[in-house]
């Protein structure tokens, strides 16, 4: 079991940040593994993984990079750099691409927990594996980007949400469950791995949603910054690429049927406008008219309303996205 240990004032400090550096780097973990959380990853990498596969059979070193990098049990730390608030991609994997290649080894190594195999002993590695991470970005993740970040936008909504109900300890064993957890007295466990606890007080913490559902890790500048990446809420992973069904839409018009449709499962007016791009104030309109007509209801949990549909609400979805039944004619 790995644990941090921090004391008050760094935990009061820690903060969210979101790194589409991050984000590529679970996209390629994604392709790499080839096993969807759930249909919307099945549709993706139905599109991306084919392309991604053909890439690497181009190039057998590359190929080597990836698997030796992510390694059975430990990720090479020069390919998952520890993310800085306010950078875009460009700017987060220039630092990939300036690793030293010795270091680059160096990491290799531990991630294979063995000697490094010939093919990887060259200096062009990080240049390599940028090379490689911009491909994903360009390819697979920035065409998603926006809403992509919308719904890394509502999990934070959600997780402060959750802190305000249920304190800091309920955001750390929720980030990534059996591997992240508190375990008090100043101990925060950060994964299953057997390896010395480190001391990270007074350091810059940071919490990073990725939208893929089964990839998480830590990264850290010694001394100086430290990471927990997670999974997103997967409630919100999975939503949003599904079109309204065109009778919904018909009948409360787009955007009322699209909030509609979200609400099979609670959600704020914050997450509902991150998800779906709509204004605040558009997404309140929404709600009051659904709530009118007996389709939402709302309640408060802590300091958060969270709005969901009520049995009403599931049958006109439910109706709308069945297929029509025919009525056979008089003879």
């Amino acid at each position: 079991m790995g644990w941090w240990e921090l004391n008050a004032d760094t935990l009061a400090r820690s903060r969210f940040v979101i790194s589409p550096l991050a984000e590529t780097f679970a996209r390629l973990k994604l392709l790499h593994a080839g096993e969807p959380a759930h249909p919307g990853e099945r549709e993706w990498l139905r599109v991306h993984l084919p392309r991604y596969r053909a890439l690497l059979a181009a190039d057998p070193v590359t190929d080597r990079l990836v698997r030796a990098g992510l390694g059975r049990d430990w990720i090479a730390d020069f390919l998952t750099p520890t993310p800085r608030d306010g950078e875009d991609f460009a700017e987060e994997v220039v630092r990939v691409r300036s690793v030293a290649p010795d270091l680059a080894r160096a990491h290799l190594r531990t991630s294979l927990a063995g000697p490094l195999p010939a093919v990887l002993d060259r200096d062009d590695l990080p240049e390599r594996a940028a090379a490689l991470l911009e491909w994903v970005w360009r390819d697979a993740v920035r065409p998603y980007w926006a809403r992509q970040r919308r719904v890394l936008e509502a999990d934070v909504v959600a997780r402060t949400a959750r802190a305000g109900r249920g304190g800091w300890v309920s955001v750390l064993d929720s980030l990534r469950p059996g591997r992240t957890r508190w375990l008090g007295q100043n101990r925060l466990q950060i994964n299953l791995q057997e390896y010395p606890p480190r001391e990270i007080s007074g350091a810059e913490m940071l919490f990073v949603p990725v939208t893929p559902q089964r990839h998480g890790w830590v990264s850290w500048d010694d001394g100086e910054r430290y990471a927990v990446v997670y999974p997103c809420a997967g409630v919100l992973a999975d939503r949003g690429d599904d079109p309204v069904p065109a009778a919904l839409g018909a009948l409360l018009g787009p955007a009322r049927a699209g909030v509609l449709a979200l609400l099979g499962s609670p959600m704020t007016t914050s997450q509902l406008t991150a998800v779906t791009g709509q204004g605040l104030g558009s997404v309140g309109r929404h709600l009051k008219v659904l709530r009118e007509a007996g389709l939402v209801e709302r309640q408060r949990a802590g300091r958060s309303v969270l709005y969901g549909r009520t049995p009403a609400g599931d049958v006109v979805v439910e109706a709308a996205t069945a297929t029509p039944r025919r009525i056979p004619s008089r003879p």
